[in-house]
């Protein structure tokens, strides 16, 4: 496609005009490529990298070309998991697909948060001597919760009143170490409605780290493990509260092409807000007032991949006494993308910017969003810039109606 329609909609593109840095073009030069037009260098690779695979140019394209899985499709089969780093294969192979080592690992974290020496070493100024992506990845980090949810959540919750099905929880590698109140707020509103929930421990990562780094057959291995794990259990929905999870989990299907489980494995996921809101007068009866005025935004993987846009919406304005204004461009990136802020942090940082400008723009004192890596980067944004404004994940905002708690 040629049309351009994707050009507006295109994060990189409308910082830098340049061709180069737009869905057309990064589909063109992926053609070359294939087509042997082009010679692949490093310089190319950059243009490519520069791709937060928002995939808001598959939401803008006529014809549904998705440019960010594209880019990514071919950084997967160009790598094909061959020539990892050591530190990708650290990462990606012996950490990652481990989640006891993957939560041991943030020990040393947990202490430096808990003892005080991250205040001093932030009025100090020391970080600004290690290397920039190691600052930024401090910088990004909020408290930690003392432990992660996987080793204190019941694998089972039992429904409150009759029970009217069951779901499974895919928790989420960085909702669960990080953001577990957010996930017991989940799993508290399922158990509510009437689900009995099963928080299988024996998950792994959803392997969408592995997918963004081009490691193919760590993504396929975390893909059967899963597939494996929640085929055991008979349940109506697979549900999370992480979008990029989501995302990835419902695309099983076309990783493992042909094989029938993964196809229905990814026919039963559900973003946590989809199954939420079919029950929307019943929670309604549930929730208590909040005097709060809250925008949302929309995570790329939540909008863009997923096509949920209205459901997070409908259910924030359920909350009684809450004033609800919608955000200017709410679909537009923030500039997470997984690891792209780390990776691309003067990019990452402009694009943020521009989305603080809109949340300012609304005169709300929350944000609500849906996704782990928004709540990271739009944490600190708001920290740096707009001090005056919280962020809370959807579910926790809805916790805390039903509590009464503003």
């Amino acid at each position: 496609m040629r049309c351009g329609m994707c050009l507006p909609a295109c994060p990189t593109y409308k910082e830098t005009f340049l061709e180069t840095a737009s869905p057309r073009g990064r589909v063109a030069l992926i053609r070359k490529l294939q087509e042997g037009e082009l010679d692949q260098s490093e310089r190319l690779l950059e243009y490519l990298s520069l791709c937060l695979d928002c995939q808001a140019c598959a939401s803008a394209c006529p014809c549904g070309v998705n440019a960010g899985e594209l880019v990514a499709e071919f950084t997967c089969e160009r790598k094909g998991g061959e020539g990892l780093s050591f530190m990708e294969d650290l990462i990606l192979r012996r950490l990652v697909p481990h989640p006891d080592r993957l939560e041991a690992s943030l020990v040393p974290m947990r202490l430096y948060q808990r003892t005080g020496l991250q205040k001093l070493v932030r009025k100090l100024g020391v970080m600004k001597l290690f290397p920039e992506p190691l600052e930024r990845m401090e910088g990004l980090l909020p408290n930690l919760p003392a432990r992660p949810l996987r080793q204190t959540i019941a694998e089972v919750t039992p429904a409150r009143g009759e029970e009217r099905g069951t779901v499974a929880f895919f928790l989420g590698c960085v909702m669960s170490l990080i953001f577990s109140e957010a996930s017991r707020a989940t799993v508290r509103l399922l158990s509510e409605l009437g689900y009995r929930v099963v928080t299988p421990r024996n998950q792994v990562c959803c392997g969408a780290p592995n997918m963004l780094s081009g490691d193919l057959a760590g993504l396929k291995e975390a893909v059967r493990s899963n597939v494996a794990v929640f085929g055991g259990i008979e349940a109506d929905f697979i549900v999370t509260d992480c979008g990029g999870c989501g995302a990835e989990l419902k695309h099983y299907g076309h990783h493992l092409e042909g094989d029938p489980e993964a196809a229905a494995f990814s026919a039963k996921v559900r973003d946590i807000s989809q199954v939420l809101a079919l029950h929307q007068e019943e929670l309604r009866a549930k929730l208590k007032p909040l005097p709060l005025t809250v925008t949302y935004h929309d995570p790329c993987h939540i909008a863009h991949c997923q096509g949920i846009r209205r459901e997070p919406r409908d259910l924030l304005r359920l909350i009684p006494g809450l004033e609800y204004r919608e955000l200017e461009a709410a679909d537009a990136c923030c500039g997470s993308a997984g690891t792209y802020n780390i990776a691309k942090p003067e990019m990452a940082d402009r694009i943020l910017a521009r989305k603080i400008d809109t949340i300012r723009a609304t005169g709300a004192e929350l944000l609500a969003t849906g996704n782990p890596g928004c709540l990271l980067q739009l944490k600190k944004g708001l920290a740096e810039q707009l001090p005056g404004v919280g962020i809370v994940h959807v579910t926790e905002l809805l916790a805390r109606s039903l509590d009464g708690a503003a």
